[in-house]
């Protein structure tokens, strides 16, 4: 089944799988799944190679997370960093890009559930210095129907007319990427811009909804962003590996080095990119993590323990033509494959995380993914990884790696 990517905003590998999903494709939580075995009782050697297939693609190294019926697996492949010849750690933090987003949206319907904010309130009423269009609600932002503007990237209107939003990939983004912004900062810069459709009348993937989200957290709670996701989310299941970075730029060791390939003057150059200060993505793409805490997370969530039912189906409903629910696509893999749910990201330059589970939490692949220096298209190369990856683990025919 083919894999289509959109670069929504950074030059983030970000998958979707383009496939029609019902909402009863959704099962129901099973939060008493059975605890997974040790990874060294299993021999997988299908996903070993599957890792090894995505380095020859050209990147640079990969590190893997399965549970599943089997119990747990964990492997790396490649190097942790060009040069040397030690392999990524399988325990490695690395920058999750958009898979932020799901963590954002769990923080805003917690919110919901208590009653300090509605689902379909304006999110003007909430915001009122910001001089938000009253249409936009809060749904709209956790469903990119918002309308806003993207401030990373840009937009390219039904016109064909494109107007640029803040730097984030090229010479430009490399030469400013310890660059600080500020969450209402960006979210400005996004209102400044003309809308690309009126509130609720198309999708589009935008990063400006889920700063704007952060806004939201922060003003109704008055408390941090990062205090919140502390208090509600990363202590309550213990993620200790897990980091709200705001303008830190570094990632805790152990880690494997992310490197970004770029044109300069007409000369292709690589950078190392392990250091970053990704407060241009806050709220929608700058946590840190690691596999584990990942499936920690998704399968918590999905299990039941984060949100009250009802919420939690209407987070996994798929809606409009991308798919999207509330900070999660939700889509067919295609045959004997079944229905998942996920939200993959990528920093701008050098990684890519992979958060892909069964709607009730009980099957999950977590992965990081490096880019090294080979002149490889990485979105389209991370498209093909992802595919065979999923294949791999969901599809019942690779299941036990019969092929």
């Amino acid at each position: 089944m083919p894999l289509v990517f959109r670069r929504v905003g950074v030059a983030a590998m970000a998958v979707t799988l383009l496939a029609g999903v019902t909402a009863c494709g959704v099962a129901s939580a099973h939060p008493g799944a059975a605890a997974p075995k040790a990874a060294a009782r299993q021999d997988r050697p299908e996903l070993q190679k599957a890792m090894q297939d995505i380095v020859d693609s050209g990147f640079a190294g990969v590190q893997l997370r399965v549970h599943d019926q089997r119990g747990e697996w964990v492997g790396s492949a490649g190097v942790r960093k060009l040069g040397e010849a030690a392999k990524p750690p399988t325990n490695g933090h690395f920058w999750i890009g958009s898979t932020t987003k799901t963590f954002t949206a769990t923080l805003v319907l917690q919110l919901v559930a208590e009653g300090k904010i509605g689902l379909d309130a304006p999110v003007a009423h909430y915001l009122p210095k910001l001089g938000l269009d009253r249409r936009i609600t809060v749904r709209m932002l956790l469903q990119h129907t918002s309308g806003l503007f993207n401030y990373a990237g840009g937009e390219r209107y039904n016109d064909g007319t494109y107007v640029p939003g803040i730097p984030a990939a090229g010479k430009e983004w490399v030469d400013n990427r310890f660059h600080t912004y500020r969450p209402e900062e960006l979210v400005r810069f996004a209102l400044s811009k003309r809308p690309p459709f009126a509130p609720g009348t198309d999708q589009r993937y935008s990063n400006t909804n889920y700063t704007l989200a952060l806004l939201l957290i922060e003003k109704v709670t008055g408390r941090s962003y990062a205090q919140e996701m502390q208090q509600r989310i990363l202590r309550p299941l213990k993620l200790k590996e897990t980091i709200v970075p705001g303008a830190g730029t570094q990632l805790p060791e152990p880690h494997a080095h992310g490197y970004y390939r770029y044109q300069d003057a007409h000369q292709w150059k690589v950078v190392d990119v392990t250091r970053q200060n990704l407060s241009l993505l806050a709220g929608a793409g700058d946590m840190i993590s690691t596999t584990q805490d990942l499936h920690t997370f998704i399968s918590a969530l999905l299990g039941g323990k984060l949100l009250p039912a009802k919420l939690l189906t209407e987070m996994r409903t798929p809606h409009g033509k991308l798919g999207y629910g509330f900070g999660l696509w939700v889509q067919d893999a295609g045959p004997n494959c079944g229905t998942i749910v996920h939200h993959n990201g990528g920093a701008p330059g050098g990684y890519g995380a992979l958060m892909i589970s069964t709607p009730d939490g009980s099957k999950t692949l977590t992965a990081s993914i490096t880019s090294g220096d080979a002149a490889i298209d990485t979105a389209k190369e991370f498209g093909k990884a992802t595919q065979r990856l999923i294949k791999e683990v969901f599809c019942s025919t690779h299941a036990h790696g019969v092929h």
